[in-house]
């Protein structure tokens, strides 16, 4: 334990006693003198505070004397083992003079916004103990090169490359990683922009947040898909008082009620979480509409290289000629979630005070991720794993697509693009909630899919089921057994 948790005032009407017992108990109730672990000896104790060593020999012995501390002969005081059994922990603890210490913070006055107040995706954190979890979002390590990824950190550990991530680049990213998504992602999606249109950031969901908070003011009115992407309606609803969701159909999202928004999300390639792809027609539509209306369009290209149809989508951004598309990726789908490698892709005034916003919130991402990454890239690494993934993913969604229709035919279509989940409509009168719940007493994870619309009711019978992780032999067992919790459900 450092020596700073350590100290008295002695301006204070606590006696040294109290203040040390105070002391103590706050550290150990906190965990930061765990349970069964040594407590400084009463002659280290003195010294570090100042005092004399029977004002703390006193206060050693009425702790042991209330049960926190427990005195082995010969070897010192040590915190009870059963701290945190047994004994009542106050909300502020009284001094041994009965003076009572600062009442607790009232915090609900002090927060400007209340995030966890939101309604959001709930998973399992031990997902992975669970035999068939259709949950979105995750990656199936198994399918990972960590061997080349090993690989790709041992060179940029190299002195070759050791300044490209050790310096303190203030604002800038790695250039290398740059040129490699200029290249290797934006061009295959039919996008050119200049290495000042782009900025690394911590995931497409770093992304979003920088450019709700740049583009945002309370009165914008902001579109969004629904049901869409729960946590870009959180996002904006921090943000501004104009929510406008707008109902998406086979096409994509629908123009005609967009009336006068200035900033729209979508999700063209595969509208999330409907799996539904726009169409051209639709995308031509909706650009013109904000040309019309000076609108901007932010466009998340989520999982852009799990197309399993043979023919190509290009971005939205692709056909844009006018910079109004504002072009979010990321890389984390594809290599792993926990990596947190996200872009964003605009019109250099803009990323330049994106680029400035991001200074103020984390200066820059990671450089030595950033290498690594920009390596992986180089070296074709990544489009090796692109191959894999696309390989496993495409027989995931057919076995899955096969086993809905067998269980629950006629539940779900099955998506034009690919992407890693389906989304499933039960008949009036499912309870998606329900039967998650009851599905996971059998092992079984889904998703619900209320959460995805503006407003939740009457829309409980939905869900959704993902497939990234969990192994191909896996998915009918489970959407078996799902479906005999449905049946039992009536």
């Amino acid at each position: 334990m450092r020596d700073s948790l350590f100290h008295v005032e002695r301006d204070r009407t606590a006696t040294l006693q109290a203040q040390i017992r105070e002391m103590l108990v706050t550290a150990m109730l906190a965990g930061q003198l765990p349970a069964s672990s040594p407590i400084p000896s009463t002659r280290v104790m003195a010294k570090r505070l100042a005092v004399s060593r029977n004002t703390v020999m006193i206060a050693y012995q009425a702790l042991a004397a209330d049960g926190y501390l427990i005195a082995r002969e010969r070897s010192g005081f040590y915190v009870s083992p059963e701290i945190h059994a047994g004994i009542a922990v106050p909300n502020r603890l009284k001094s041994t003079n009965g003076s009572e210490q600062p009442s607790q913070i009232e915090w609900a006055g002090k927060f400007a916004i209340r995030p966890t107040r939101q309604s959001n995706i709930v998973k399992p954190n031990n997902w992975q103990s669970y035999p068939y979890p259709f949950i979105y979002g995750q990656a199936d390590a198994a399918l990972f090169p960590i061997t080349a990824w090993r690989d790709c950190t041992r060179q940029a550990m190299s002195r070759k490359w050791l300044e490209a991530w050790t310096e303190d680049r203030f604002t800038e990213d790695d250039p290398m990683l740059i040129e490699q998504i200029r290249q290797r992602v934006l061009m295959r999606r039919g996008i050119l922009a200049a290495p000042d249109e782009i900025l690394i950031t911590l995931g497409a969901q770093n992304a979003l947040y920088l450019l709700g908070n740049l583009l945002v003011k309370p009165e914008t009115k902001v579109a969004i898909e629904d049901p869409g992407y729960p946590d870009m309606r959180n996002i904006f609803s921090i943000l501004s008082d104009n929510i406008h969701p707008v109902p998406v159909d086979d096409e994509g999202i629908r123009v005609d009620q967009l009336g006068d928004a200035q900033v729209v999300f979508v999700t063209p390639s595969h509208q999330f979480p409907t799996n539904a792809t726009m169409s051209l027609r639709r995308r031509r539509e909706l650009l013109s509409w904000a040309t019309e209306n000076d609108a901007l369009i932010i466009e998340d290209d989520y999982e852009y290289e799990t197309n399993y149809s043979g023919e190509p989508t290009p971005a939205l951004k692709s056909l844009d000629g006018s910079g109004r598309v504002l072009y979010i990726g990321s890389l984390s789908k594809s290599l792993m979630p926990g990596l947190r490698m996200g872009f964003v892709t605009g019109p250099a005034e803009l990323i330049a005070e994106v680029r400035a916003l991001r200074r103020l919130v984390l200066r820059h991402p990671p450089g030595n991720n950033q290498r690594v990454a920009a390596l992986f890239l180089s070296l074709g690494r990544h489009d090796s794993l692109i191959g894999r993934l696309h390989r496993a993913y495409s027989k995931r969604w057919q076995t899955l697509g096969t086993a809905l229709q067998k269980h629950f035919p006629d539940w779900a279509q099955t998506p034009g693009f690919g992407g890693t989940s389906y989304w499933v409509r039960g008949p009036e009168g499912l309870n998606g909630n329900l039967l998650a719940s009851k599905a996971l007493e059998e092992g079984v994870l889904i998703e619900p899919g209320d959460i995805y619309f503006h407003d939740p009711i009457g829309r409980q019978n939905y869900f959704r089921l993902g497939f990234s992780s969990i192994p191909d032999e896996r998915i009918e067992p489970g959407i078996e057994r799902l479906a005999q919790v449905a049946t039992r459900m009536g």
